[in-house]
């Protein structure tokens, strides 16, 4: 599956989920595609337990014009994205561009804050699913969820199908609900 000369933005934060940031990360680049990291400001992040990342660009650089993928990885990253302005206004202006974003575990959180969840079915780490559905979300229980542009997954046990379903997006390969 050749991705490349695709682009795919990945916003990061303090706190993210390591192997959720770093497996899709090394996945989509492993297909071809180059995949910078977004952050709240330069230098470099570190995620729960212990990876570092450095950050590519800040929302300032970029805009959603410029890729063709998002990836939110979760843990305490998607918090700390929501309470930033241009954050939010960048994940929002992507869902709305139609293009593929793929969120995961406490990823939602970040889309939630966008307030572009009406109407839409997903998954996420339980812990949120109250937060999902108050946000005018329909919460699934499920490893993978495609609804339109938007694909969901729930934990790192379920970064294989998540890896597998943005490779796909990136190369307009999958099946969108």
């Amino acid at each position: 599956m050749g991705s490349n000369g695709k682009k795919v933005a990945m916003v990061i934060a303090g706190n993210f989920e390591d192997s959720e940031a770093i497996d899709p990360k090394n996945h989509l680049e492993g297909v071809g595609a180059e995949v910078t990291t977004i952050g709240i400001e330069a230098g470099t992040v570190k995620g729960k337990k212990g990876a570092t990342l450095a950050v590519d660009a800040t929302f300032a650089d970029v805009s959603p014009d410029d890729f063709d993928l998002l990836v939110i990885p979760g843990g305490g990253a998607p918090e700390n994205l929501r309470i930033h302005p241009p954050a939010v206004e960048f994940t929002r202006r992507f869902v709305e561009s139609g293009k593929p974003v793929g969120s995961i575990c406490h990823g939602p959180q970040l889309l939630i804050s966008a307030k572009v969840l009406g109407g839409r079915t997903l998954t996420a780490v339980d812990k949120i699913a109250d937060d999902v559905v108050n946000a005018g979300g329909t919460y699934v229980d499920e490893p993978l969820v495609v609804d339109g542009n938007l694909i969901t997954s729930r934990v790192p046990g379920d970064l294989p199908q998540f890896n597998e379903a943005l490779a796909k997006a990136l190369v307009g390969e999958l099946v969108t609900a």
